[in-house]
C-alpha cells in the first residue's frame, strides 16, 4: 500500500475587497426561533444605555466579507460589534461589511448554536472555511461568543498570540468583554412572552443594563411611588 502525503497547506492570501455587486448573499433561514430575539435583546440593552455611537456598526446574521485566494468568503454570525466604522453615502444601504477597508476591524462575533451542528466552532481551513478559522485566523476577532441556549452553556474566546483561549467567568459567572468594557453573562426571565435564558451585559460596578422595556416600567413605578407620597403629603399630583 502506498501511503500518500498531502501537500504542504499554505496560508491564503488575504485581501479586503468590497462585496461584488453581482454576489447573491446566503438567505438561510435561522436554525432555531430564539435567535433573533437573542440578538435583538443584546443590541436593545445596549442603545437603552447610550452606548451606541453613530461610527459603531452592530448587526445580526449581517455578512462579514474578506477575500482568500481572490475568492469572496463572507460569514453571517449571529450577533457582531465594529468599534468604528466609516460613512456610506447617504440614501446608500449597507448589505455587507469589509474590515480595514470599510472601517475598523471586527471586535466582537457572537455564534448561537444550533442543536444539530457545530459549524461554529469549525477549524476547517479550506473553503468553505469553518467559523471559528474564519473568526480567528482570518478576521482575527478579539472576542469570539459561542452560547448553546440547549445547554445552556456560554463560552467566551479571546484571541491571544494568534489564537484563541477560553476565558474563565468571574465568580457571578460573567465573563468581562474588554471590547465594550462590559460583563456578559446570563439571565433567566421573561422579555416579549418569553422565559428562557438570556444573555445580558451588566457595567464594572455589576449593575445589570436594562432593556428599553425594563426602563419604561421602572419609570413608571417612579412615577407611582412619586405620586402615593405626594398624596400622603396632601398634594394631588393630577394638579401638578
Amino acid at each position: 500500500m502506498v501511503l500518500s502525503i498531502p501537500p504542504h497547506q499554505t496560508e491564503p492570501t488575504i485581501t479586503w475587497e468590497p462585496l461584488p455587486p453581482d454576489f447573491v448573499l446566503p438567505d438561510d433561514p435561522v436554525e432555531n426561533i430564539q435567535q433573533p430575539p437573542l440578538a435583538a435583546a443584546l443590541t436593545d440593552a445596549l442603545g437603552a444605555s447610550d452606548r451606541i455611537q453613530p461610527d459603531m456598526l452592530i448587526g445580526s446574521n449581517f455578512g462579514l466579507v474578506a477575500t482568500l485566494n481572490r475568492n469572496t468568503v463572507v460569514k453571517a454570525p449571529d450577533w457582531f460589534y465594529v468599534e468604528r466604522v466609516y460613512p456610506i453615502a447617504e440614501n446608500t444601504i449597507r448589505r455587507s461589511y469589509t474590515p480595514h477597508l470599510e472601517g475598523g476591524p471586527v471586535g466582537i462575533v457572537m455564534e448561537f448554536l444550533s442543536a444539530d451542528d457545530n459549524g461554529e466552532l469549525s477549524m476547517r481551513s479550506t473553503s468553505p472555511y469553518g467559523k471559528l478559522y474564519f473568526y480567528e485566523q482570518i478576521l482575527q476577532v478579539p472576542t469570539y461568543i459561542t452560547y448553546d441556549p440547549y445547554g445552556p452553556s456560554l463560552q467566551v474566546r479571546q484571541l491571544a498570540n494568534g489564537c484563541y483561549r477560553l476565558a474563565a467567568a468571574n465568580a457571578e459567572g460573567r465573563f468581562w468583554i474588554p471590547e465594550l468594557q462590559l460583563e456578559l453573562g446570563l439571565w433567566h426571565g421573561e422579555r416579549l412572552g418569553t422565559t428562557t435564558h438570556w444573555l445580558r451585559w451588566w457595567d464594572q460596578s455589576g449593575n445589570l443594563l436594562l432593556w428599553s422595556s425594563e426602563q419604561v416600567e421602572a419609570e413608571k413605578q417612579r412615577a407611582e411611588l412619586l405620586a402615593a407620597k405626594l398624596r400622603e403629603l396632601g398634594v394631588d399630583p393630577d394638579t401638578l
